[in-house]
């Protein structure tokens, strides 16, 4: 999924950039309206998270500009604008839904996924990888069949590692994601592993195709091996 952040506070679009990317969302950061509007015509976004208050075109210009366009991203309003006469404003000008300042990243990733639910098709949410599926809504997961019961936080990494397919996922990008601790003096890294080995065991003992991968020194990846 792709995001636009326009956002001119510098610390405030940074941590949101840094949440967005370590949930595996591809983010992109405008510090302007202006600038805003050229990433919408350079590419296409699923959903936007757009200040109000914003040098030269504010939020509720960006929005008036989107309307006529026949595609055109979810938009998240940010304002620290909290009456409901402002609220009003910003849903009937486009805006599908609206956040005050100061928020909660959590909550901010919240109201991202409800957005982002409204598009996903029903598909999506359960994701295959070879004989391997998950179903993300009801948290259950089978193998050939056959379901495998995982704790909350297998669950949660096994996502994670479907989220970036064939791609590698990093031990610090593990620690952050799901463990939300990236800043520990003493390292996840045993935690991780021994996690990780539970996971493994579950999905892959016995089995001779072998989903997850590891790549020494690195971290993680999840992927269908390929037999000739």
């Amino acid at each position: 999924m792709r995001i636009l952040v326009v956002e001119d506070e510098a610390k405030t679009a940074q941590a949101i950039l840094r949440g967005l990317e370590a949930e595996g969302y591809s983010a992109t950061l405008a510090a302007t309206g202006d600038e805003g509007l050229r990433h919408l015509n350079d590419r296409a976004f699923d959903l936007m998270v757009l200040d109000w208050m914003l040098p030269g075109r504010d939020g509720i210009e960006i929005l008036e500009a989107l309307r006529n366009r026949n595609t055109k991203p979810l938009v998240l309003l940010l304002t620290a604008r909290d009456t409901v006469e402002d609220r009003v404003v910003g849903l009937d000008a486009g805006a599908d839904d609206y956040l005050v300042k100061p928020f909660a990243f959590a909550e901010l990733l919240a109201r991202i996924r409800a957005l982002l639910r409204r598009t996903i098709p029903e598909e999506v949410l359960r994701r295959e990888i070879g004989d391997l599926s998950v179903d993300i809504q009801s948290r259950r997961v089978w193998r050939a069949g056959q379901e495998i019961v995982l704790t909350p936080r297998e669950f949660d990494l096994l996502v994670l590692l479907m989220r970036h397919e064939g791609q590698v996922v990093t031990r610090p990008m593990l620690a952050q994601t799901i463990w939300r601790e990236p800043n520990r003096a003493t390292p996840l890294d045993n935690v991780i592993d021994v996690h990780l080995a539970h996971l493994r065991k579950k999905l892959d003992e016995g089995r001779r195709s072998k989903l997850i991968q590891t790549v020494r020194g690195v971290g993680f990846m999840l992927r269908e091996e390929r037999h000739t």
